[in-house]
């Protein structure tokens, strides 16, 4: 689905809005007010503000699922490659999109029926049947172990790079690290983190000590 400059606009005010107070706690008239545009035109491009939310999982959820299908099929790249450009697609996301991860963690933890949880629920399936096709075409070329636990996998990479960049500043201090410049502590990070999920994920899936 294409979207024009003033919805994605108005889907990553609203994005920010729903990260900082929740989805109920944000009304139509907090975004419109934001983002600097009328009620009606939020109306005529998005219905609701339901159907505003479903947009911004759509946006976000289209660009990875994109990623991951083409990544199956590329026949260049070994199993493990594909595993490794996967963790940092994963820890890249999240450092770039953190009001959309703030969304997911909040909705996940009040874990209320509603238009939000049918969202997380299809975005988590499609992701992880992604990656169980992933892992199913390792096993294949006997790359990797016949028994793999693909959802606690997932929870590993997930809760891992969730925790260690939502905590990051205890990260910073209890590593010493105060008087590294911010954009230098995240390049350190990242490739910190990168590092000790393939250890982990080599660990896991493949037959090499």
């Amino acid at each position: 689905m294409e979207f024009n400059e003033k919805q994605i606009q108005i889907m990553k005010v609203a994005e920010n809005l729903f990260a900082e107070k929740g989805f109920t706690g944000t009304s139509v008239r907090d975004i419109s007010d934001e983002a600097k545009v009328n009620l009606a035109m939020i109306s005529y491009y998005f219905g609701s503000k339901e159907k505003l939310l479903e947009s911004i999982f759509t946006y976000r959820a289209e660009n990875i699922k994109l990623k991951l299908e083409t990544m199956l099929q590329n026949k260049k790249l070994s199993s493990l490659e594909k595993v490794n450009i996967l963790i940092d697609d994963y820890i890249s996301r999240i450092m770039e999109q953190q009001c959309f991860h703030k969304i997911m963690v909040r909705e996940q933890i009040i874990n209320m029926p509603g238009v939000t949880h049918k969202l997380i629920h299809q975005l988590k399936k499609t992701n992880q049947d992604l990656v169980k096709q992933l892992i199913l075409e390792g096993q294949k070329r006997g790359e990797f172990k016949k028994y793999i636990d693909v959802p606690l996998m997932m929870a590993t990479l997930i809760g891992t790079t969730s925790h260690l960049i939502t905590t990051k500043h205890y990260y910073k201090e209890m590593n010493g690290l105060q008087s590294m410049e911010e954009e230098e502590f995240q390049t350190h990070l990242k490739k910190k983190l990168s590092h000790h999920l393939k250890q982990i994920f080599k660990a896991i899936l493949t037959y090499e000590e």
